[in-house]
């Protein structure tokens, strides 16, 4: 059965995939826009002011709300830490009020697929970390959960709201992994930090087609971590690509040096974070990258 879907953040790395692959299965994706509209399929909505006007989510079976400025984009400052997090309450805000609205209007429920990082959890070492695990306690912890929070909203009025803990997504072009795979191949593509920490990683096949399952099972509810069962760490990370790319995976990148070209962000990518993605597989859903040698055939292979 064909769906009706939302989707903010369309023009990003993730949305723009999803919106790919919606589309490719037959579904009529609208998106979600700040711009004027170009066409019937696209709406407009205002999120710093917290406007989405109600009637454009009549015949929508699912919102997926993806919207928010790029976490490492740019060098950490104050003013880009605050953007990092009122863009994402903003949206998600936003999307809540108006599904709740919607449903007091209609009497009509739409399903939620709202964005989350793994940040939620901090930087947490050995520890193994799943859904019901509790925060961490650094700045982007913070922003994760009160990111969370304003869908609450929407959970209070009963509307089916999933939040996606996204970990490092792995894809052909953008992405946390664009550099290190252009690192990997000159040759510089070593471990960051001490290289023993633990990456979350998926492969942006596997991130679509998680959200996708999420928007077909609207009965999974709350969090649910978009991270593959293979997690791995940092070092084991590098050296796969570099043998996939046939380059050697030595040269280190230490915290410090990190952190004199990224800022404080530094200590988010170097964090240890062993996140394992237990609601999602006892929901049924299968991965088509689930180990590290996979994706990274996959990764490298364009």
């Amino acid at each position: 059965m064909t769906k009706r879907v939302a989707v903010t953040g369309s023009s990003g790395l993730i949305g723009g995939a999803l919106r790919r692959h919606l589309t490719e299965r037959g579904d009529e994706v609208v998106r979600v826009v700040r711009r004027p509209p170009s066409g019937p399929a696209e709406v407009r909505w205002d999120p710093s002011h917290g406007t989405l006007e109600d009637g454009v989510l009549d015949g929508v079976d699912a919102v997926v709300n993806l919207a928010g400025v790029g976490i490492g984009d740019r060098r950490w400052n104050d003013e880009h830490k605050r953007e990092v997090e009122r863009s994402r309450t903003d949206a998600t805000g936003t999307v809540a009020r108006a599904l709740v609205a919607h449903q007091e209007r209609t009497g009509a429920t739409v399903r939620l697929v709202n964005a989350s990082a793994v940040g939620y959890y901090g930087d947490r070492g050995e520890e193994r970390l799943t859904e019901t695990s509790e925060p961490g306690r650094d700045f982007l912890s913070g922003v994760v959960v009160r990111w969370e929070a304003a869908a609450q909203p929407a959970v209070e009025a009963g509307i089916p709201v999933a939040l996606t803990r996204t970990g490092l997504v792995m894809a052909h072009r953008g992405g946390a992994f664009e550099q290190v795979v252009r690192l990997g191949k000159l040759g510089l593509g070593g471990p960051m930090g001490t290289g023993r920490e633990w990456w979350p990683w998926i492969t942006l096949v596997d991130e679509v087609r998680a959200i996708t399952h999420l928007i077909d099972h609207p009965e999974l509810l709350g969090a649910f971590d978009l991270t593959a069962p293979g997690v791995a760490r940092q070092s084991e990370i590098a050296t796969a690509i570099g043998k996939a790319l046939s380059r050697p995976a030595l040269v280190p990148a230490p915290r410090f040096a990190l952190r004199a070209v990224l800022g404080e962000f530094a200590d988010y990518v170097v964090a240890s974070q062993r996140v394992e993605p237990a609601a999602l597989l006892a929901s049924g859903f299968t991965f088509e990258h689930p180990d590290l040698d996979s994706a990274v055939r996959w990764l490298v292979q364009r």
